[in-house]
């Protein structure tokens, strides 16, 4: 029992161990082999030439609205090359008013009954169809209300699309870093995601992952879609592996810089984050058959996006969790056996655990540290707050074991975060 127990958990930290060994590979080919300084990024250029729909979908979100709006009207590109509207989704307040009042074009939806962000955009788009060919345009952006726009945006992701991506996402920091713990612990992930996942995705010429806000389709793929139709809980994770499947390219511009608002509270935090757990399920369940033929597959940038695609969305915490869940059942089965198989049992799995527990927390705060470090000068709070959040964010992670068991068994539908500006 003693022998099938350790080799139990050495075949599943082994397992686990060398599926996501590519990640810590990303991370060092992100920082020894192409490192990249910030302060010295290049701004475009040229001039765009190419025509743009900035597409923002917003709920009761009055608030913010008038500063994404003009934010985009504010690019140092032209500004007859970037037309912008609004769908006011569901909305109860001025939302609609709001946006018109910035400049934007606004539709309204008052649909109870399909909710979410990927219905939204869908309407909206149909709306534009309505109005003109979507050919009309090179490619859509596609925005979360509370952003704020960097002035370089268009200008930036232009230059990027021209090196023929069909899909691009850009650097994503937060307006509000340092509101809470929370929001601080947001803000590290997606500057971690930027960093060490995405730009050295681009480097390497595979596949990135879009990621919520701040991305380019082109037209040809809005065209060849029909539309948006990509309606489950996390529908940028579904088109994301609908792309690795279909051998879309999407691309990274790391000049182009989105600023997003974080959910402060930790029950705020708790219902997006089980919406996106339950959203991984759904992709996992629909889409894991096509990328595992999609990396199965010869070797190719291709084969590999769907490789990576699918770690992406496949449930390895489950895994680590039932591994977990597994040693504490023996260790509480032992009780009441002889002192010396209790201290047997307990010197396996109560070390597993133990040194399961620590790596985690070890791990996590290794990518903070030095996700903090990197963009040290985008994080612009104290200093004390920075070392503050780097602790705090492996805890902010551990709280997914939960938001992961729950979303396994309770129903989630789309709820709005509302945001209050910044």
């Amino acid at each position: 029992m003693l022998h099938f127990l350790d080799q139990f958990n050495a075949v599943i930290g082994v397992l686990l161990f060398s599926a996501y060994l590519y990640q810590v590979f990303y991370t060092l080919y992100g920082l020894v082999v192409c490192p990249r300084d910030r302060r010295k990024a290049k701004r475009p250029n040229s001039t765009p030439s190419r025509r743009y729909a900035a597409l923002i979908c917003a709920r009761n979100e009055e608030h913010v609205i008038g500063e994404l709006v003009a934010s985009l009207r504010a690019q140092d590109s032209p500004a007859e090359l970037l037309d912008i509207y609004v769908l006011a989704d569901n909305s109860t307040d001025g939302t609609a008013r709001a946006a018109r009042q910035a400049g934007a074009t606004v539709f309204e939806r008052f649909n109870p009954h399909q909710v979410g962000k990927g219905y939204a955009l869908d309407e909206l788009i149909s709306h534009i169809r309505m109005r003109r060919p979507l050919s009309d345009y090179d490619a859509f952006l596609v925005f979360d209300a509370d952003n704020i726009v960097d002035p370089h945006f268009v200008s930036a992701m232009d230059q990027t699309f021209a090196q023929g991506c069909d899909v691009l996402t850009s650097y994503r920091n937060s307006k509000n870093f340092a509101s809470s713990w929370i929001s601080a612990s947001y803000s590290i992930w997606f500057l971690r995601e930027a960093r060490f996942l995405n730009y050295p995705r681009m480097k390497l010429h595979t596949n990135c992952a879009i990621s919520g806000t701040g991305f380019l389709v082109s037209s040809k793929i809005i065209e060849e879609n029909g539309g948006w139709p990509y309606h489950l809980l996390t529908e940028d994770i579904q088109f994301s592996a609908v792309c690795a499947a279909n051998g879309w390219r999407i691309g990274y511009c790391d000049d182009a810089i989105v600023y997003d608002e974080q959910p402060v509270t930790f029950a705020q935090s708790w219902r997006q984050r089980m919406r996106w757990a339950k959203g991984f399920y759904q992709v996992n369940a629909n889409y894991s058959g096509d990328l595992v033929r999609g990396f199965c597959q010869k070797p190719s940038w291709k084969s590999w996006s769907c490789y990576d695609m699918f770690m992406t969305v496949a449930p390895g915490m489950l895994l680590t969790l039932v591994t977990i869940a597994f040693n504490l059942v023996v260790c509480l089965a032992c009780w009441g056996q002889p002192s010396y198989i209790v201290r047997e049992i307990l010197s396996v799995s109560g070390s597993f655990l133990l040194s399961t527990v620590a790596s985690f927390y070890l791990g996590l705060l290794l990518y903070g540290i030095l996700t903090v470090l990197c963009e040290w000068d985008q994080i612009q709070i104290p200093t004390g707050k920075k070392f503050l959040y780097v602790f705090t964010f492996p805890l902010f992670m551990f709280t997914y074991i939960p938001i992961s068991l729950a979303a396994l068994v309770k129903k989630v539908e789309w709820k709005p975060i509302y945001h209050t500006g910044s």
